[in-house]
C-alpha cells in the first residue's frame, strides 16, 4: 500500500485521468472529492462490498480480518 501525506486543498494523480483532492479535513474525518472519467466507477468500500457481495481485490485487509478474527 501506498501511503501519502496531503494538506487540505492538495491533490494525488492517477494515471493521467483520476485527481482526488482533500477538500476539507475535521477532526478523524476526511472529505475527499474525486475527478475520474465516466467509465471508472468509485464507490465506498461499504457501497462496493454491497454490490459485489466481496472486498475489493488487492484491498487490504481490515483490522479484523487481518488477525483472523473477522466473519
Amino acid at each position: 500500500m501506498l501511503v501519502l501525506s496531503r494538506k487540505k486543498d492538495e491533490s494525488i494523480v492517477i494515471n493521467d485521468d483520476i485527481v482526488i483532492t482533500i477538500v476539507e479535513i475535521r477532526g478523524d474525518k476526511v472529505r475527499l472529492g474525486i475527478v475520474a472519467p465516466k467509465d471508472v466507477a468509485v464507490h465506498r468500500e461499504e457501497v462496493y462490498r454491497a454490490i459485489h457481495g466481496h472486498a475489493p481485490v488487492n484491498a487490504p485487509a481490515g483490522p479484523a480480518e487481518a488477525n483472523g478474527t473477522g466473519s
